[in-house]
């Protein structure tokens, strides 16, 4: 029986049982076939009848690899984290110094703002009511007992210029607010070609009837508008003085009416936000209540906290608002009560005519500051936009 025989042994092999069976086969197979010297590592004969495999790396690292306790996690766990570094990720973009918030500059948003009629007429109000509180602290104090006597020549004739510059800057702002009905005949012209009556029936209503049945607070704006424009052109010499002053009183009711539209507008939709701020915050504590944490979900929670943060900003304007409206309203108020007996019937209820000028400079310069702020925080918010997209 002959044994089998290696190919190869090495120089230190000794084998026992080897014998030399067939020499020529031996001699062909060691003549193809060289081996390297290094034999540190298992080598296949590539003449064998099986193919060599395919290397393949090792799926371990040269240094040693501790697991962690992320391999498991399930696909739902995978997702949360995701989401969770998604909305950190958001929350960091936001609280970063260079976002694009903090990029808008305050000439930008103040190049915006004056850009529009409306822009102009809040800075234009800005500073016509700040000298004329200017105006109103040099009366109180050149009155006083202690300054009283000889005034030098420069406090006359700045005191002149002061009330000029205010007439003139009255006149501009009204010049700017020239054809404000434009928008509400806009949106009544809109109701009427899109009545559904008229389309059935093919028949048009008239075009009374559709102003008649305008919302009040379009109406009330139409028609203020048309008495602003009146009251500007007599100012301006186009319309004679007496049907100027009548079209300014009719402007002033409207005004008052439309302002307390505006408030009950602005309780309703202060009553809206708060009732959604109640949820989402009924929300967050039963979330807490349930042992719900921001790490075991964090995509509700960081949401709900992003919802009522925005609510609460919603809230603060509309409380902004509404200070302007009281403002307006105490203004109006004041102008409309002060006129002669005559001309106004609420003069005789209530007999309101002192502290005048003071009130209409102090509720004006808050209306103004308050109505400047707000159109403020909207171009930059527009702007932020804007940069970010």
């Amino acid at each position: 029986m002959s044994s089998i025989t290696f190919p190869y042994a090495g120089p230190n092999h000794a084998s026992s049982s080897s014998v030399p069976a067939n020499d020529s086969q031996y001699n062909r197979y060691s003549s193809s076939y060289e081996p390297p010297t290094d034999t540190s590592s298992f080598q296949m004969n590539p003449l064998s009848s099986h193919p060599p495999r395919t290397p393949r790396t090792s799926i371990m690292s040269n240094g040693s690899h501790i697991f962690g306790n992320d391999i498991y996690d399930t696909k739902a766990d995978s997702a949360e984290k995701s989401q969770e570094i998604e909305v950190e990720d958001s929350e960091e973009e936001d609280e970063k110094p260079g976002s694009s918030k903090s990029r808008v500059r305050r000439e930008e948003v103040w190049r915006e703002l004056l850009k529009s009629a409306n822009g102009r007429d809040k800075a234009f109000k800005l500073i016509q009511y700040s000298m004329k509180m200017y105006l109103l602290f040099h009366l109180a104090i050149t009155s006083s007992p202690a300054f009283r006597g000889k005034r030098p020549k420069w406090e006359a004739e700045l005191v002149q210029r002061l009330t000029s510059a205010i007439a003139g800057f009255s006149l501009t702002r009204k010049c700017l607010i020239l054809f404000n009905w434009l928008p509400p005949l806009t949106s009544i012209l809109a109701q009427h070609t899109s009545d559904p009556y008229a389309t059935q029936k093919g028949k048009q209503k008239p075009l009374l009837h559709t102003f008649l049945h305008a919302p009040p607070p379009v109406l009330l704006e139409f028609v203020n508008g048309l008495a602003d424009d009146a009251a500007t052109f007599s100012k301006l010499g186009i319309i004679g003085k007496r049907t100027g002053e009548r079209a300014g009183r009719l402007a002033d009711w409207c005004w008052f009416a439309s302002t307390l539209v505006n408030l009950v507008e602005n309780s309703v939709e202060r009553s809206v936000i708060l009732d959604l701020q109640h949820q989402v915050e009924s929300r967050l504590y039963s979330e807490s209540m349930a042992g719900a944490t921001a790490k075991s979900n964090p995509a509700a929670s960081k949401l709900d906290e992003k919802e009522l943060v925005r609510l609460q900003r919603q809230d603060y304007w509309i409380q902004i608002t509404r200070l302007k409206l009281l403002m307006d309203l105490i203004f109006v108020f004041s102008r409309s009560l002060s006129s002669p007996p005559n001309l106004t019937i609420a003069y005789d209820v209530f007999r309101f005519k002192r502290a005048k000028g003071q009130v209409q400079t102090i509720a004006g310069l808050a209306s103004a500051a308050l109505s400047t702020a707000k159109l403020y925080d909207r171009h930059k918010n527009l702007l932020s936009k804007s940069h970010t997209h």
